[in-house]
């Protein structure tokens, strides 16, 4: 009897152990896959980039446009969105296609929304953007127009799915306008291009001096007639030419040209008849960026880019670095990558976006143009950005420039 108390109590021991223990040995085995950290969802934002391209040629071999032009902007954009988005689970990537500039662009567009995607920054045409318009809505595509200025887009033709980082016409035409009138050079003479973009131009500049008190005293039409004017016999025949084709201009304090095509505006500075500034598509230009600007954290930018590239940054590449930009920061604010709660986030009061120039940049609500400066310079520096001081308005002095909103013909649908 005595010898079975230390039995019982040895063997409840042993099982209170075995109990206690067990749990434990359990809990050890399944630690690794209790500890291990559940894989970040990453969300994945696919931009498109539709270009038209095909080599062009300038007055000036300083003037080609570089063979990147735009995309490189738009990649500098997409590191730092990547930079950003590492931590929200954001993985941002471009997709390049490219098409000639009097191609059809509906067969490339339809395969990129057959590859997924869902934003696209264009440098197309107005009538390539315009072929691509409805098909990109009925696909709940939203399209950042990064490179025709046709204000056409943001008035008869625009689009509710259409995004514009790029100014129009009459917003350079105003910034340009606008400095002369401070500068008091009230009284112009204007030269236009026989093409139809020198000619579009050319009505900005009119519709400029209407709005602001300039007087355009004479007109006269350079004609393209398909000379080589490259060669060292055009050279001494522009230098014989020039002077005698504004030799009957009538008094004026500004010279204004409208070259888009580059025909001729490279040629007119310094070979006029009587000696006047020169402004328009030569001389004193209105860009949407300038290689120069370095104000307003514009050295940080134009160095990184230039780090990325090998060049300075210029207009279109200013125009499609803020596209991305611009969704990386509604994919932030959204926290998702849906196409419509995105694009209401643009359109709200809630959105703006720095880009280097001096002020947060918003879209205009009756035809979603982005508010931007205007910078005016030479081939070497910055003179001047617009709007000037002294043009007011009781919105945003941004919405000096450009077509406002009592004037708008845009139907947003």
């Amino acid at each position: 009897m005595t010898s079975a108390v230390p039995c019982t109590l040895a063997a409840f021991l042993c099982f209170f152990s075995l109990t206690v223990n067990v749990p434990g040995v359990l809990a050890q085995e399944a630690s690794p896959a209790a500890t291990a950290k559940p894989e970040k969802k990453v969300t994945e934002i696919k931009i498109g980039y539709l270009r038209a391209y095909a080599p062009q040629l300038a007055l000036s071999v300083v003037d080609v446009p570089p063979r990147d032009e735009g995309v490189a902007g738009a990649n500098v954009a997409i590191a730092d969105n990547n930079t950003t988005g590492s931590f929200l689970g954001q993985k941002f990537s471009l997709d390049v296609t490219e098409v000639k500039p009097d191609a059809d662009v509906v067969p490339a567009f339809q395969e990129m929304i057959a590859k997924g995607d869902r934003y696209v920054v264009a440098d197309l045409s107005a009538r390539q953007l315009l072929s691509i318009a409805d098909l990109a809505r009925d696909n709940g595509v939203l399209i950042f127009n990064a490179g025709a200025t046709d204000d056409s887009l943001r008035e008869e033709e625009c689009r509710a799915n259409i995004f514009h980082t790029i100014p129009t016409r009459s917003m350079l035409a105003d910034g340009l306008a606008q400095y002369l009138i401070w500068k008091q050079w009230r009284r112009w003479v204007l030269i236009y291009g026989s093409h139809e973009r020198d000619q579009l131009f050319a009505e900005a500049l009119r519709r400029a001096a209407t709005r602001f008190g300039g007087e355009i005293v004479g007109e006269k039409e350079f004609k393209d007639t398909g000379t080589a004017r490259r060669t060292d016999s055009g050279v001494v025949q522009i230098q014989r030419q020039m002077p005698v084709f504004t030799q009957d201009l009538p008094e004026h304090d500004v010279l204004l040209v409208a070259d888009e095509s580059e025909v001729f505006g490279t040629y007119v500075p310094f070979r006029t008849w009587i000696a006047r500034p020169v402004a328009g598509t030569a001389g004193l230009t209105p860009s949407a960026w300038h290689p120069a600007s370095e104000q307003w954290g514009g050295t940080q930018i134009q160095n990184r880019f230039a780090k990325a590239n090998g060049r300075r940054m210029i207009s279109k590449d200013m125009a499609a670095w803020t596209a991305v930009r611009i969704l990386g920061e509604a994919a932030t604010r959204t926290q998702g990558a849906d196409p419509r709660k995105m694009a209401d986030f643009i359109r709200s009061d809630d959105f703006s976006i720095a880009a280097f120039k001096g002020q947060k940049l918003t879209f205009r609500k009756w035809n979603q143009q982005l508010r931007q400066p205007i910078f005016l310079g030479d081939n070497r520096s910055v003179v001047s950005t617009s709007p000037q001081e002294g043009f007011l308005h009781q919105v945003s002095e941004l919405d000096t420039l450009g077509v406002d909103e009592p004037e708008t013909k845009c139907v947003l649908e």
